[in-house]
Parts: structure tokens; C-alpha cells; sequence
């Protein structure tokens, strides 16, 4: 049997994380403007890593500042697209079932496999292409059954 990696520890808690921000945000949607929603997150978010960068010491402006203006661009856009995908996320759950909306949502991990391999030769083998194709497959069953 393998054993986990560190990398896919956090990104198993992360998928658990999202799960129960999906659950999470269909509650708190009803009745809210969704962009007024996507507000709330992102401050509570903001709020949050402020605490957990403050307690670990790692709260400094030092290594933002010396960051290539290239990576600061992509941070910065980055930040932009996460914004405007919880935005669409939330507005999603607004008018749509969780399951599906979820769904839909983790087609992000097809785009981001087919992105990756296009503009960063980031290699893909057979089974990954394999699970690419099933992760479509069954994102498009449960969004549309």
C-alpha cells in the first residue's frame, strides 16, 4: 500500500474544507445578494489568515515587498480570479442544488489538468489522462442527473 505525502494530505483536507464551505455557503446564501456574500467570505477569510500569520510569526511585509513584480502580477490576478469564481460559486448556489453546483465546480480540476499540460508542459500520462476524462464524466453526470 503507499503511503500519503505530505502534498496530498493537505490537498485531502482541502477537498474536506470545500466540501463543508459548499454546505456552508448554500446556507448562508438564501436571501443575500451573492456578490454581498462573496464580501463576507473573503473578509472572513482575510480575517483569518491575519490571525493564523500573526500566531506563527509569519505576518511580514518584508518578503511581499521583495517578490518579483512578475509573481506579485500573478498573485494579484490570481486573487482577481478567486474572487469572481466564489462570486459565480455563490451565485450558483443560489439558483442551483449543492451536489450539482459542486460539481460543475470541480471541473476546475480538468481545466486546471488540460491548462497545465497546454501552457506549462506539465506532463500527463495515461492514467492521468484517464482520470481527467472520468472526473468529467462524472462531474457532468452528477451536475446534469
Amino acid at each position: 500500500m503507499q503511503t500519503w505525502q505530505t502534498w496530498q494530505i493537505w490537498a485531502a483536507l482541502a477537498a474536506l474544507f470545500a466540501a463543508f464551505t459548499a454546505l456552508l455557503t448554500k446556507l448562508g446564501v438564501e436571501g443575500i445578494d451573492a456578490a454581498l456574500a462573496t464580501w463576507v467570505r473573503t473578509l472572513v477569510v482575510a480575517i483569518a489568515l491575519t490571525v493564523v500569520l500573526a500566531g506563527s510569526g509569519h505576518l511580514s511585509w518584508g518578503p511581499l515587498l521583495q517578490l518579483p513584480r512578475l509573481g506579485l502580477l500573478a498573485l494579484a490576478l490570481s486573487g482577481a480570479a478567486t474572487g469572481l469564481s466564489w462570486f459565480c460559486y455563490n451565485r450558483a448556489l443560489q439558483l442551483g442544488p449543492v451536489a450539482g453546483v459542486a460539481a460543475l465546480d470541480k471541473l476546475s480540476v480538468v481545466l486546471v489538468a488540460l491548462l497545465a499540460w497546454l501552457l506549462l508542459a506539465e506532463p500527463l500520462g495515461l492514467k492521468a489522462w484517464i482520470g481527467v476524462v472520468l472526473m468529467a464524466i462524472g462531474a457532468t453526470l452528477v451536475a446534469w442527473a
